[in-house]
């Protein structure tokens, strides 16, 4: 792969609307867990001081700011807990990488896909969740599997042919360039973490229910209609609005806290997902450090109650999520900030390794057949209909 300079890319493919942060001021990184804190606050000071922030943070980043998950940290880790840079404004339309890159190969980004997890494994961890739910440890968790592959080719090319196949609001790339800063991440995720507006409104968007999409438009008009009549799908979804309505709650004015919208359905090119939207005003003096110390990680992608959800995936998941379920986006010095839930992200390593994972949230009615293939389907998003192998 050719070496670029650090930048990171937005693109939101449905308004057609893309932010560039090139030439950082500097790139702040946090590889253990005493580095995470510090970051934080040397990000929000230049973020005060006038300067844009754009970058991700990793799913494990999150054990901070728990005292009981801290010790599951593992330091000098291959991808960074936090990788980000400090810029003047970004470019928009008129930089180059703002632009479609033309294909370079018909081959595929990817290839030999392979889940770490065969079905069996699955299910042996996914009887030991069963338990936990048996047990009322936790009322809903976000089982994840890693799949490994290898890449090749340009990643800027490979995004912009993502763009084609799958259209989403919360498209990014990052590449801070060097081995020093860790992999590329080249994320398409449908879902909104935290965004925040002119007015300190602060508004999330938790996705929680999936179903394939049909042959044709009356099959996903019966699909929609089945998903809004299920009640596990509704249970699963509201349990994760109420988490996240409580964790905003720390953050924001009192009565200004809403749902706006509760079981939406979006349809993308290989699925149907159930979003809903919460909001509320933030409190004076709140900035960045204190959003995530309150919101992250994301609910959707842990489960509930969060603290014992995030305690019993640490032992069921053998390796770490890294960017995956983390958080990638941008803030502005005026205040706006806008960040992803770093699903279907895939992590592109220097030796030619890839890896992203999938998963989904169990409940005390889920079955182990049924969220392993979904698992698979969500898959597609990356590989296509490449077989997976397992």
């Amino acid at each position: 792969m050719e070496q670029t300079a650090p930048y990171a890319l937005f693109r939101d493919d449905p308004v057609g609307r893309s932010l560039v942060f090139d030439r950082p001021k500097e790139i702040v990184l946090a590889r253990t867990a005493d580095e995470v804190l510090p970051a934080l606050h040397r990000l929000e000071e230049a973020r005060r001081s006038g300067r844009w922030l754009a970058g991700y943070i990793s799913y494990e980043a999150g054990y901070v700011f728990e005292e009981k998950l801290r010790a599951l940290i593992v330091p000098n880790r291959p991808v960074p807990l936090l990788a980000m840079g400090i810029f003047d404004a970004p470019a928009g339309h008129e930089h180059p990488f703002a632009l479609p890159e033309p294909v370079k190969s018909e081959d595929p980004l990817l290839t030999e896909p392979h889940a770490a997890w065969d079905f069996e494994t699955y299910r042996q961890r996914f009887d030991r969740l069963h338990e936990h739910l048996r047990k009322g440890d936790c009322y809903q968790a976000n089982l994840t599997m890693p799949i490994t592959a290898r890449w090749q080719g340009d990643p800027r090319s490979a995004f912009w042919s993502l763009v084609e196949r799958q259209p989403v609001h919360y498209g990014a790339l990052i590449d801070f360039a060097g081995d020093f800063a860790g992999p590329v991440i080249l994320s398409r995720s449908p879902e909104l973490f935290f965004s925040v507006d002119a007015e300190r409104f602060i508004e999330t968007h938790p996705m929680k229910g999936t179903a394939p999409r049909g042959a044709t438009a009356k099959e996903d008009e019966a699909i929609i209609e089945a998903m809004l009549a299920d009640e596990k799908t509704l249970a699963e979804n509201r349990m994760i609005v109420d988490l996240l309505r409580n964790d905003i709650s720390l953050i924001s004015e009192v009565g200004t806290l809403s749902v706006p919208k509760l079981f939406e359905i979006e349809t993308y090119p290989t699925v149907h997902q159930m979003v809903s939207h919460v909001r509320a005003r933030l409190k004076p003096g709140i900035g960045f450090p204190e959003i995530l110390a309150a919101l992250f990680p994301c609910g959707s992608i842990t489960g509930a109650p969060k603290l014992w959800a995030m305690q019993i995936l640490a032992g069921l998941e053998d390796s770490p999520r890294d960017a995956y379920c983390g958080a990638i986006g941008y803030c502005d010095p005026a205040g706006p900030m806008r960040f992803s839930v770093a699903i279907r992200t895939i992590t592109l390593f220097k030796d030619g390794r890839a890896v992203f994972n999938v998963g989904g949230g169990i409940v005390f009615d889920s079955k182990a057949e049924a969220e392993y293939d979904e698992c698979l389907l969500k898959a597609r998003f990356a590989v296509g209909d490449q077989w997976i192998s397992r």
